[in-house]
């Protein structure tokens, strides 16, 4: 860790004054640790680089301040296995024919939604529907028992992947700072994930869309905003619009920037088709 005596003071203007330090002195920038030791220091390290980055001390502070170190997280973070499985049993493991039908009941109900989607974005309904369906049950399986600042900066602090993880954590500041969501509705998947199709900070700072028109970028609550941000997701890594998606197109290849997994691709890829897509 840096010393300890260039850890920023818990004031806004501790953090203005270690943000100047930081700004002139990349190699102050905050380590990575093991275990929840050294979480604390790290933290304000980070405090101090996120103001230097423009994030507001008043954000910073309210959505930082308390957080702890998560032993939970980490253990989830380290014992993954689902994608080790064969697409057969993946699959099986995912899809039955009771979400197959709550889907294509969803089609018919978002109907007017989806097709002013598909026309704005090229992505077709049975697509949306299908990761909408895999990622969270449509909703159901949203119960928020993670915060996700807290599951950020865990996963920020911790080595395995702190790079990326730091990233992440930094936007999910900016979708506090610019009102989309406040630190008590950023709750979700113990990785980070937000909303119903399970948006990472980063892609939701990227990719979010008011399709609702009422003036934010919900990705819990509204499902006009849901579908569309996650089809402009894929048309921003280069979906083709009235392409098909099995696998060896390139709209299936797209798929992978959803989720690099080769099984849950071809899995969206198959429900979509039962869902009525076809090609």
């Amino acid at each position: 860790m840096p010393n300890a005596t260039c850890n920023p003071n818990r004031t806004a203007a501790g953090l203005l004054a270690a943000a100047m330090i930081l700004a002139c002195s990349p190699a102050l920038a905050a380590q990575c640790g093991e275990g929840g030791g050294g979480f604390d220091g790290w933290l304000q390290q980070f405090k101090a680089q996120a103001a230097a980055k423009g994030i507001k001390p008043a954000t910073i502070a309210a959505a930082l301040s308390g957080v702890s170190y998560d032993t939970t997280v980490i253990h989830l973070d380290h014992s993954q296995h689902s994608f080790k499985l064969s697409f057969e049993k993946f699959y099986a493991r995912r899809v039955d024919a009771g979400l197959i039908r709550r889907g294509q009941s969803l089609m018919q109900t978002h109907k007017g939604t989806l097709e002013r989607i598909e026309k704005r974005f090229g992505v077709p309904g049975a697509v949306l529907i299908s990761i909408w369906g895999l990622e969270t049950a449509y909703g159901a399986q949203t119960s928020g028992k993670y915060s996700i600042l807290r599951s950020l900066a865990t996963l920020a602090y911790d080595c395995r992947r702190s790079e990326f993880f730091t990233g992440q954590l930094m936007d999910a500041l900016h979708i506090v700072e610019r009102g989309d969501l406040s630190p008590a509705q950023l709750r979700g998947g113990w990785a980070g994930e937000i909303g119903q199709t399970q948006f990472l900070p980063t892609p939701y700072v990227k990719f979010a869309v008011d399709f609702d028109g009422d003036g934010r970028k919900d990705l819990i609550h509204s499902v006009p905003d849901i579908l569309a941000s996650t089809a402009n997701f894929l048309k921003g890594h280069g979906w083709q619009a009235g392409q098909g998606w099995q696998p060896g197109s390139h709209n299936y290849n797209v798929l992978a920037e959803w989720n690099k997994a080769e099984v849950y691709q071809r899995t969206i890829a198959v429900m979509a088709s039962k869902l009525g897509g076809g090609e």
